[in-house]
């Protein structure tokens, strides 16, 4: 697949995306009561269509591979932007913060997995032990320094949520690296292959929406400085410049190492969350943070 190695340039590229979703994460916590999740998720990537529009128009002229190839797009809108987003917001809904992330923990597994069974990467020794090595330090962060912590986990309903969450941007990062699949004029411009992502993908949540004010009937948005702010955040960071940062990741050092970076989230998560509740980082964050690196680097390519 992929020769890329571990350059300041690849570093910055996946570091930037966990970074981004973590405060994602922590907004989105922020704003639960003031918007339900799934009409956040819409909102969300509403306004991200409106900023991408301008910047690539023309990949919605009649003709364009976005059409041409829509079953692509549709897919890819779907686990993405459908899914993943709108599942992560409902489980912050209805689980607490640290079992959402150590679900998400299990990102390199589906990672592994998945390339290994349809897409024929084969697991190297240094692959699984990095993500073992880095999974470790996450749990770590998880369980305040004290790893039996764990055991008074108590799962919840949301955490299947993130569970398919999970499994769903897996499959989704997979599917980035068949560029074959893509048109190559919107492959070439990040905006228009955001864009063709997006557009299904608000198709998607549309209907998730829909679905949500018909089934579940919940209470009204509450429009105010709070609410604008947090989406401000969510648009700008963890929608456009995430997914940018993301994609070009993926495409250079391969999903099984960009797995190992996501592994970043949480740490990310708990610092920001401990800044918020005025608990400075302790110890454990400085060796639990030392782990996920060594991980990331006992992972990573190596030059021939």
């Amino acid at each position: 697949m992929t020769t890329a190695t571990l350059d300041a340039r690849n570093i910055f590229l996946l570091v930037l995306p966990p970074l981004l979703w973590a405060g994602n994460a922590v907004v989105g916590r922020m704003v639960a009561p003031l918007v339900p999740p799934l009409t956040l998720n819409l909102l969300r990537w509403a306004i991200s269509f409106l900023i991408l529009l301008p910047l690539a128009a023309w990949a919605l002229r009649p003709g364009s591979g976005l059409w041409i190839r829509w079953r692509r797009y549709l897919l890819l809108g779907l686990l993405s932007v459908g899914m993943y987003n709108s599942l992560q917001y409902l489980a912050l809904k209805t689980s607490t913060p640290m079992n959402v992330t150590l679900v998400a923990c299990s990102m390199p597994a589906f990672m592994l997995a998945l390339g290994a069974m349809f897409f024929g990467q084969p697991v190297s020794r240094r692959q699984f032990a990095g993500a073992g090595l880095s999974m470790v330090g996450v749990l770590l962060v998880l369980a305040r320094g004290d790893l039996a912590h764990l055991a008074e986990v108590r799962f919840v309903p949301g955490d299947l949520y993130m569970l398919l969450a999970t499994a769903a941007f897996a499959w989704y990062s997979w599917l980035l690296t068949r560029s074959d699949q893509d048109d190559p004029a919107i492959r070439r411009d990040w905006a228009a292959f955001l864009l063709a992502q997006v557009l299904p993908g608000i198709a998607w949540s549309t209907l998730f929406t829909v679905g949500e004010w018909t089934l579940l009937d919940p209470p009204p948005i509450a429009w105010g400085l709070p609410l604008l702010a947090g989406l401000s955040f969510i648009v700008i960071g963890p929608s456009i410049l995430a997914y940018r940062s993301w994609g070009l990741g993926v495409q250079r050092l391969g999903p099984n190492m960009a797995s190992i970076f996501n592994n970043l989230t949480p740490l990310f998560a708990a610092v920001l969350s401990a800044s918020l509740i005025g608990e400075l980082p302790r110890i454990y964050h400085a060796i639990a943070f030392a782990m996920i690196v060594s991980g990331i680097v006992i992972a990573s390519p190596r030059k021939s």
